[in-house]
């Protein structure tokens, strides 16, 4: 009579992103009356694609936690630091914390890079139709980024809604880019100042012009920004299959 054994698999170990790394505020810079960018040194800087965000963990002298996720605006470049635009929202634990008590030398943790399909890296897909809703450009900016490092020839749009220029996130670069960059077009619309017009069918034209058939389109923002630009660029004839969408709050 023979006998048989097997072995109990152990289970596989969880990917590298889902742990907790330890991370250094390098800087704290105002760049708009309600955003900071703020620089983190940490272990996962240069792993993430253009798109990603991870998730940023404080813990308070009692135990308390609180974590919020945000997405990084810098691309891989040699740096041992990754750039976050941070919203200041009222409230808002972490964002507080940025606002009023951080400085260079705290230390905080982070997770990360998450986001596989709402991420970028170079020339796959084609030509790039990008909309984001006030913050919801963050992720965006990234890829622009990403665009001039590795296919700066590489059609793309950029439309941009927000409430007034003076609110709107790296627009000196964007409207740098715009003005340098072969092939780079940026569609700015301010809802409360000027005309106070919001985004329509007639400007998601006037972008599809110049980039012509898109092989990707990403959509950031706010759920009540996201889902109408979505249906604009469904009925502008883009199929839906190569949008991809990432919306905040309610």
């Amino acid at each position: 009579m023979s006998s048989a054994t097997s072995a109990i698999e152990a289970p596989a170990p969880e990917p590298l992103v889902f742990h907790w790394h330890e991370a250094e505020v390098a800087a704290v810079t105002a760049i708009t009356p309600t955003v900071k960018s703020v620089r983190l040194r940490c272990a996962i800087a240069g792993r993430q694609r253009a798109g990603q965000h991870v998730d940023v963990r404080l813990t308070a002298a009692d135990g308390y936690r609180a974590s919020r996720s945000y997405s990084v605006a810098s691309v891989p470049d040699g740096s041992d630091t990754i750039e976050l635009l941070v919203e200041g929202l009222p409230g808002g634990e972490v964002s507080s914390w940025f606002f009023e008590t951080a400085e260079v030398g705290d230390r905080l943790e982070l997770r990360g890079p998450i986001g596989g399909s709402f991420s970028w890296d170079g020339p796959d897909g084609g030509p790039l139709l990008l909309a984001g809703g006030g913050s919801g450009v963050v992720p965006l900016l990234a890829m622009l980024r990403r665009r001039a490092q590795v296919v700066p020839d590489l059609p793309a749009a950029l439309i941009y809604s927000v409430r007034s220029r003076a609110e709107a996130i790296a627009l000196d670069e964007l409207e740098a880019r715009d003005r340098d960059e072969t092939n780079f077009s940026l569609f700015l619309r301010t809802t409360r100042e000027g005309e106070g017009r919001r985004v329509d069918a007639a400007l998601v034209e006037a972008a599809l012009d110049r980039v012509g058939a898109p092989g990707k389109v990403f959509l950031c923002g706010s759920n009540r920004f996201v889902s109408p630009t979505a249906d604009l660029v469904v009925a502008a004839g883009v199929p839906p299959a190569v949008i991809r969408t990432e919306r905040f709050g309610a």
